[in-house]
């Protein structure tokens, strides 16, 4: 069981590098000496689609071996998979200049589960949603990947309690929301201007230093992204501060009554046990 749960960072790490490596290849081009870059991401795309789609899969049966033969149960896939169905749906709900209710369990489901259960969750809602709203494009995969980030960054968080919680989950939750946008804009602002004639100075051409790089893009995203990013951060801001806490509460009951947690059990197993009566466990 030890060996299962150490495969869990592996598979992250793995899906981190593969989309590091997708969103920021074309940068890294032109300083290994390759003059040309391709125009466009239909090579990338569909591999991938396939590598996260690849490492989700194998989470998911990580994380059922794991819970299946500890005790016989999978009551927090189940769990998963309905706050996946349930926030995917929330997608059809009308946003405001980017903001959209979906984040709010990405994190709530990383913070109280886990790194794992929350790239899981975010990459999953991402597809999920992209299939009942019909937003299925060459953007999907790298959302996929961005919100699960969201999720698998919001277990680092520190497990406060009261006041101090509300208000990392909100400062997290707006952070991500700039965060999100600043960074999907990557997948295709290497490619917005090819060969065109950039007078405003907005998008990056091969040759750009990285100071130039920095300064080009600062600008572009200032321009075209700040408004719906702020618009996202405060919504995120708003749903975590309000039903942030309560959410996690009972996450956190159904956790600790349902799921097997290995600390836990290990914890136990340190603890003098002393003779008292036996009570039904129910």
């Amino acid at each position: 069981m030890k060996e299962i749960r150490l495969l869990r960072p592996f598979l992250l790490l793995a899906a981190s590098v593969i989309g590091f490596l997708a969103f920021f290849y074309p940068f890294v081009l032109p300083l290994l000496g390759v003059t040309s870059v391709p125009n466009g991401r239909s090579v990338e795309v569909p591999l991938l689609f396939a590598a996260l789609a690849t490492c989700a899969l194998l989470l998911l049966l990580l994380l059922f071996q794991e819970q299946t033969v500890q005790r016989g149960q999978s009551r927090a896939l189940a769990l998963l998979a309905v706050l996946i169905a349930f926030d995917a749906a929330l997608r059809l709900l009308p946003s405001l200049l980017g903001a959209s209710p979906i984040f709010l369990l990405i994190i709530v489901t990383g913070y109280v589960f886990g790194s794992a259960y929350g790239f899981v969750m975010g990459a999953m809602t991402l597809a999920l949603s992209a299939i009942i709203t019909g937003g299925i494009g060459p953007w999907l995969p790298f959302q996929m990947l961005t919100a699960g980030w969201v999720g698998m960054t919001a277990s680092w968080l520190p497990k406060w309690r009261g006041t101090a919680q509300r208000l990392a989950l909100t400062l997290f939750g707006s952070v991500w929301g700039f965060l999100f946008g600043a960074i999907m804009n990557l997948w295709f602002w290497p490619f917005a201007a090819p060969g065109l004639s950039d007078t405003a100075g907005l998008y990056w051409h091969p040759g750009m230093s990285l100071s130039e790089t920095l300064q080009t893009y600062w600008k572009f995203y200032l321009a075209t992204s700040l408004v719906f990013d702020g618009t996202r951060a405060l919504g995120n801001a708003l749903l975590v501060f309000t039903l942030g806490p309560a959410i996690v509460n009972v996450m956190q009951r159904y956790r600790d009554r349902f799921i097997w947690q290995p600390w836990a059990a290990e914890e136990h197993q340190r603890t003098p046990q002393t003779d008292m009566p036996s009570e039904i466990v129910r």
